[in-house]
């Protein structure tokens, strides 16, 4: 029963992670952008929502509150991008380490903040309701994520959605259009680290802490999960919605490989190695399968062209 847990745990930790990995495909898929934000903004979230929990806020308010704050991060540095020309990678990177001390400010000079005592939502349900919290954690996180994900897709079906695709597909075409470029890049920012900000102040609530450096290393984190749904899942381009949710799925497989890997008895510190070369696997197998159907391809041209 103990290794269900386990696994149950891995997947609820999969779901709420997956609001950061939707972040970081909107902007490195979408956008064509690489913002190193997230790794700032998700303990922004996580810092924002632990302060006013403490403060007697309603955990859901609290999200709300700290999605804005994550928002806030991503108009930042979609100002330093747009308005200052500084280059996206550079840009995220000068917003994480200010984001640093912002959230030290956030959290009272304190490194980790606990919830132990206050509502967090998740264990005041769980007690409440007589049930365990892994599946409070469950039931909650795919509540979140079908309105995500339905609220995402929508939103992509817009006019405004379109003409923030086409400025990641084309950004020089997309201006001959009459789109103004700067301004889906912001909007794609704060829409990116509001909903990495949601992830961080869940993952808050879910393990009743907040910590500074909780989002170190997310943007890795959040790439493996992204490649490992689209090797697993080879859905049309089209098919956005199932596109979004194989970016989830791969958030929990990726937790759920993390999970059996830390069974078979890794050291935790060696986990940013596993992702390294989860992520290295993921990009790879890909390029190989590509150059298998050329190659079968070509074999039967050829094969042919004899006859």
């Amino acid at each position: 029963m103990g290794l269900f847990y386990t696994y149950l745990g891995a997947v609820d930790l999969g779901l709420i992670w997956g609001f950061l990995v939707l972040g970081v495909y909107i902007t490195f898929r979408l956008l064509n952008i690489a913002d190193m934000t997230v790794d700032g903004s998700f303990a922004t979230g996580g810092a924002v929502c632990a302060v006013c929990v403490l403060n007697g806020i309603h955990p859901l308010l609290a999200i709300v509150i700290a999605m804005l704050a994550g928002s806030l991060a991503g108009f930042v540095t979609g100002m330093l991008i747009t308005k200052c020309q500084i280059p996206a990678i550079l840009a995220g990177i000068l917003t994480q380490i200010g984001l640093y001390s912002i959230n030290l400010r956030i959290m009272g000079s304190r490194a980790n903040l606990p919830l132990t005592t206050a509502d967090t939502l998740f264990a005041t349900l769980a007690k409440n309701w007589g049930i365990s919290r892994y599946y409070i954690a469950l039931g909650i996180a795919l509540t979140f994520v079908v309105i995500v994900i339905a609220l995402l897709y929508w939103f992509f079906g817009t006019e405004m959605g379109s003409a923030f695709r086409a400025t990641g597909n084309n950004e020089q075409m997309a201006r001959s259009l009459g789109i103004n470029t700067d301004m889906m890049k912001l909007l794609g920012l704060m829409l990116a680290n509001a909903l990495v900000a949601l992830s961080g102040s869940l993952n808050t609530l879910y393990g009743q802490a907040s910590d500074v450096r909780a989002g170190t290393g997310a943007i890795v984190i959040a790439l493996a999960s992204i490649v490992i749904g689209e090797v697993i899942f080879r859905f049309k381009k089209s098919n956005f919605a199932l596109t979004l949710c194989s970016v989830i799925v791969g958030s929990m497989i990726y937790r759920c490989i993390v999970a059996l890997v830390l069974q078979l008895g890794l050291n935790t510190d060696d986990l940013k190695l596993l992702t390294a070369i989860i992520v290295g696997i993921a990009l790879t197998v890909p390029t190989l399968l590509a150059k298998q159907r050329q190659l079968a391809t070509y074999k039967k041209l050829t094969a042919k062209e004899d006859k």
